[in-house]
C-alpha cells in the first residue's frame, strides 16, 4: 500500500468541503434524535407500562441495516440530505432514549420528594431538578450517538450525501488507497473533536460536579434531599 502524499495538498479544498458536508448531515441527526428522545424517555420513565414498548421499538429500528433503511426512505424523501438525516436520527434513538431513561431513574426519589414538598410542579421539577441531575448520563448517550452518527454518515454516500464517505467510494473504485486513508483519518479526527466539545459542554453545564468523585456526587444528592 503506497500513499501519494502530494494528493493531500492538491485536494485540501475537496476534503474541507466533504468535512463540512459530513458535519451538516451528522449534527442535525443528533439534535433531532435528542429532541425526539427526551419526551419519549420522560414518558417511559413516568409511565412504566410504556417503557418496554418505547425501548423495544427503538431497539427494533436499530436492527435495520443502515443501507437498507436508506433505500426504504428513498420513495418518501428522495435522493436528498433529508434521507440521510432521517436515517441517522432513527439510529441515535436507541442510545439517547435508553440513556435518558437511565439518567432519570438514577435521580434519588428523595430529591423529587423534596422538590414537590417545596411546591414545585412536575414540569418544573423535571426541568430544574431531574434533567440537570440526569445530565451526565444523558450526555454520555449524546457522545456515543454523535460518534456513531459521524461513522454512519459514510454509508449515505450511496445516495450522494455521505460526506467523507465519498473519499472511500472514490478510493475503492480506483483502487487508490490515499483517499480512503484521508477519509478514515478525517472521520476519526471529527469524532475526537466532537467528543471533546461535548465533554466541555457537559463540564460547563454541570458546575456542581466539577472536581467531585462519584461518592461525593452521591453525598451531594443526599444533602439536596
Amino acid at each position: 500500500m503506497t500513499i501519494e502524499w502530494g494528493w493531500f495538498p492538491d485536494h485540501a479544498g475537496e476534503m474541507a468541503r466533504l468535512t463540512a458536508d459530513h458535519l451538516a448531515t451528522a449534527v442535525p441527526a443528533v439534535l433531532l434524535g435528542l429532541l425526539i428522545a427526551l419526551p419519549l424517555a420522560v414518558l417511559a420513565h413516568r409511565i412504566r407500562p410504556l417503557r418496554g414498548a418505547i425501548l423495544g421499538a427503538s431497539n427494533i429500528l436499530y436492527t435495520i441495516p443502515s443501507l437498507a433503511f436508506f433505500v426504504l426512505l428513498l420513495p418518501v424523501t428522495g435522493l436528498t440530505r433529508t434521507t440521510a438525516i432521517v436515517g441517522l436520527t432513527v439510529y441515535t434513538l436507541v442510545v439517547l432514549v435508553r440513556n435518558t431513561v437511565e439518567g432519570l431513574d438514577a435521580v434519588p426519589v428523595k430529591v423529587r420528594e423534596a422538590s414537590t414538598a417545596m411546591g414545585t410542579g412536575p414540569l418544573r421539577t423535571l426541568l430544574t431538578v431531574e434533567l440537570p441531575l440526569a445530565l451526565p448520563v444523558i450526555m454520555a448517550g449524546v457522545r456515543v450517538a454523535t460518534v456513531m452518527s459521524l461513522s454512519l454518515v459514510s454509508v449515505a454516500s450511496y445516495i450522494g450525501y455521505g460526506g467523507l464517505g465519498q473519499l472511500f467510494t472514490d478510493g475503492f473504485q480506483r483502487n487508490f488507497p490515499t483517499p480512503v486513508i484521508a477519509g478514515v483519518a478525517l472521520t476519526l479526527l471529527l469524532a475526537l473533536a466532537a467528543d471533546a466539545v461535548l465533554v466541555t459542554v457537559q463540564w460547563l453545564c454541570t458546575p456542581w460536579l466539577r472536581g467531585t468523585t462519584s461518592r461525593q456526587r452521591t453525598s451531594l444528592w443526599r444533602k439536596a434531599a
